[in-house]
């Protein structure tokens, strides 16, 4: 009876959690200070740069705070419900035990601090990437290059081994518990399972989530879908089927953007009969058929 009352409050608990988070991020996002979800240079105006000037090194603390709470706000509405059955699964597993609520707490903290390490790393590269765009006239004009890059790696990752090694791993969230748990050290087995399930998650997902840079970080609706996307294809029957298509819509995606910026550059011949007019010199009827301006 406790296993079967457990069962029936997990999931309404875990989806108001999940609501709540979006809830939140779509507030925020709607907020004035939804440019606060960006990558821009948002602590250099308003609100956020005044506290910035009066925090000891607040250009980097504040933005570092503001950017992890978003981040982590993402990942409990992206990332989170993807891990439900490895969450029930456990569950059921410590329905028994008194500290069952402390231990899936702590399974939870292992698995968002791995994809939190990984944000922080993607903020960085994020932020050189600017950097470098700054100093690079080229790279100002073509920013886009910087765009279909990541699309590409996303689209060619989906064809990888890697990929699918990680899959397989979130795809049996039972035989991963099994592997991975051994109660000998509840808090510390439970914390260790969540840090593994975060390693191969970030291991299958992390590609897809650097499109978040691409579509931009704040876009709730881009959240949803990519959510989706890869709660499919870890969860569902034929979720794994997902990821080659997946790939090739993406570099699909990326080619187009090559394909659209590369468009041959056209040349204008102007002939000017001034010169064609000297001594010895006669303008043939083929190069005045071809020209497109004629300077009389």
């Amino acid at each position: 009876m406790r296993v079967l009352r457990t069962q029936n409050w997990f999931m309404p608990i875990m989806g108001s959690l999940i609501g709540t988070a979006w809830i939140a991020l779509l507030l925020w996002e709607q907020s004035p200070y939804g440019r606060y979800l960006e990558h821009g240079r948002w602590t250099e105006l308003g609100f956020a740069a005044a506290i910035c000037g009066v925090l000891p090194g607040g250009d980097m603390l504040l933005p570092g705070l503001l950017y992890a709470g978003g981040w982590l706000l993402m990942l409990a509405t992206m990332m989170l419900p993807t891990t439900l059955p490895l969450l029930q699964r456990f569950d059921c597993l410590a329905a028994t035990r008194g500290d069952r609520v402390e231990l899936i707490a702590l399974l939870i903290l292992g698995y968002l601090l791995v994809w939190l390490g990984f944000g922080v790393a993607a903020h960085l590269l994020d932020a050189a990437l600017h950097a470098m765009v700054q100093r690079s006239d080229w790279l100002t004009i073509n920013a886009w290059v910087l765009g279909a890059v990541v699309l590409l790696i996303a689209g060619l990752f989906q064809f990888s081994r890697l990929k699918y090694h990680c899959l397989d791993k979130c795809r049996t969230p039972l035989s991963f518990i099994m592997q991975h748990w051994h109660g000998i050290t509840p808090r510390r087995d439970a914390f260790l399972l969540g840090t593994h399930h975060g390693v191969f998650c970030v291991g299958c997902c992390w590609a897809i989530m650097l499109l978040m840079f691409v579509v931009g970080t704040g876009n709730v609706g881009w959240m949803l879908v990519l959510g989706g996307v890869m709660g499919i294809e870890k969860n569902a029957a034929w979720g794994r089927k997902l990821s080659r298509p997946l790939g090739l819509a993406l570099i699909a995606w990326g080619a187009l953007i090559v394909g659209g910026h590369l468009k041959p550059t056209k040349y204008e011949t102007i002939l000017n009969l001034e010169t064609g007019k000297a001594p010895g010199f006669d303008v043939p009827p083929m190069l005045l058929a071809r020209v497109d301006e004629v300077i009389e």
